[in-house]
């Protein structure tokens, strides 16, 4: 399994060093705010006459941070509190200075604030909360029975949930974790009580919801900054200039009607940031003109890359390994329970412990498919070649077939109906499974999946979801050509008789 992995991951870094280089590279965590402050940055970095590659929707605070720090993406958008009480929470800073300080020693600066602030609150249905009587966060402490829909990362900070049960005397138990955008759509049909919001959500000023009082003034101050690698000043000043123009330039008011245009379908991220930097800076940035043909198949290309090279690899590995499982039951014991155990690992965990690896992008993506490929095939493949007779491997003996003559004439011949079925499992786990790396860049299908989720924009979940299923579709077609031209006429015979 040592040997396979480095295979692949030989492959994967291939992939990784031929990639563009661009002069900035700006990333965003999932929410739409988030990739908003991203793609306005992005406008003034490119209007300097840098070249910017914009990685949007690349997940939460530490797979942002972690990236800053290992120079996969150059700029992001952050903010003060999560800076103080997740970021640096074990250096304990307070003050700007001991912030600055404490972000040197890892060579990232911070801009000053941008302007606006989003902090974290509380929120329920308005009607639920008046029939109960709720108005604050300290009156949610006499209500057992409602149920909480909490973002996940707010579930784990430092600042956020264990902290704020443990301020008001709530139930730590009573949570579950929700994706935000999904969170909404519970509390407005009454699947949840309670979520977490932020201050310049467009939920904020829902009138069918009601924001919780914090009468313990436990949420504290957390203003938008820019977080930027230090040696940017050297690479790209001219763009870091123009990026440090935001500083002090977004309102509240502004941050929360882009959010609403964004949120309602009346503007696409990129188009909300483009007319922001119009009124604010006079700058004109191009918008993409890419229709809806052209958006799909560049995705398919990408798609069919990920899923291509990983199953090729795959199945380069796997195929010897299960002849050898099937001669050397074991040791092929050992290598098949191998095989097992990757597949446990739950696939975003796989995808973030391959990034301090080998970066954003492809390459992560790539070799996470290729673990999840191992099992079927290598399965198949042992199953296949160990249930051929007895009789037939002595008729081969018999006739003076070498080894290598027997294996190539005799034995992958028998076992090829059972190879391609385990082939044709691992092509359709990696087409689905392919999605989940727009997390970290790798582009594909879930590029469209994901922004649809974050915009509650179902025409945009479709353009990923539809395609990948016909792709899924497309390859078992292919498979079943496959299993007519390479499977033994007589094997077809007697299966379907």
């Amino acid at each position: 399994m040592r040997s396979a992995f480095a295979v692949v991951a030989a492959l994967a870094l291939l992939c990784a060093c031929a990639r563009e280089s661009f002069d900035v590279r700006i990333g965003s965590k999932t929410f739409v705010e988030s990739a908003i402050v991203a793609e306005i940055a992005a406008d003034l970095a490119v209007a300097s006459g840098a070249d910017v590659e914009r990685r949007l929707g690349l997940g939460g605070t530490r797979l942002l941070w972690n990236a800053l720090i290992a120079g996969e993406i150059d700029v992001y958008p952050e903010y003060t509190g999560t800076l103080k009480q997740e970021i640096l929470a074990d250096q304990n800073v307070s003050t700007a200075a001991e912030i600055e300080n404490a972000l040197a020693t890892h060579g990232i600066r911070a801009s000053l604030p941008l302007g606006f602030g989003n902090s974290y609150a509380l929120g329920m249905r308005r009607d639920r909360a008046e029939a109960l009587r709720i108005a604050s966060i300290s009156d949610l402490a006499r209500r057992t029975e409602l149920s909480f829909g909490l973002s996940q990362e707010f579930l784990a900070r430092a600042d956020g949930w264990p902290a704020l049960a443990l301020a008001y005397g709530l139930d730590p138990d009573t949570v579950r974790g929700l994706d935000h955008h999904l969170a909404y759509k519970g509390l407005i049909d009454g699947s949840i009580d309670v979520m977490d919001l932020y201050t310049t959500d467009p939920e904020f000023a829902d009138r069918r919801i009601l924001v919780l009082d914090d009468d313990r003034r436990f949420f504290i101050e957390n203003r938008a900054v820019l977080l930027y690698r230090a040696d940017l000043a050297q690479r790209a000043p001219k763009a870091l200039a123009a990026m440090l123009r935001l500083e002090g330039r977004i309102e509240t008011s502004a941050m929360i009607a882009m959010n609403v245009a964004v949120k309602t379908g009346l503007r696409s991220e990129r188009e909300a940031a483009a007319n922001f930097v119009a009124k604010q800076f006079g700058v004109i940035a191009s918008l993409p003109s890419r229709g809806l043909a052209e958006r799909v198949w560049r995705r398919t290309l990408e798609h069919i890359f990920l899923v291509g090279v990983s199953l090729a690899a795959a199945a380069a590995v796997a195929l010897p390994l299960g002849v050898m499982a099937a001669r050397r039951p074991r040791l092929g014991r050992i290598t098949l329970a191998a095989a097992g155990l990757l597949q446990t690992i739950p696939s975003l965990a796989l995808l973030v412990f391959m990034i301090p690896l080998l970066g954003l992008g492809a390459a992560p993506a790539i070799v996470a498919l290729f673990l999840y490929s191992l099992l079927p095939i290598l399965r198949n493949v042992a199953t296949g070649v160990s249930g051929i007779p007895a009789s037939i491997r002595n008729s081969a003996i018999v006739l003076g077939l070498s080894p290598w003559r027997r294996l190539l004439l005799v034995e992958l011949p028998m076992a090829s109906r059972a190879i391609l079925a385990g082939l044709e499992t691992a092509a359709i786990i990696n087409i689905g499974t392919a999605t989940l790396g727009a997390l970290i860049g790798a582009g594909g299908y879930g590029e469209p999946i994901f922004t649809g989720v974050r915009l509650d924009n179902m025409g945009l979940i479709l353009e990923g979801a539809v395609p990948a299923a016909l792709m899924a579709l497309a390859a078992q077609g292919v498979f079943a050509l496959a299993e007519a031209w390479l499977v033994p006429r007589g094997l077809r015979l007697r299966t379907g008789g």
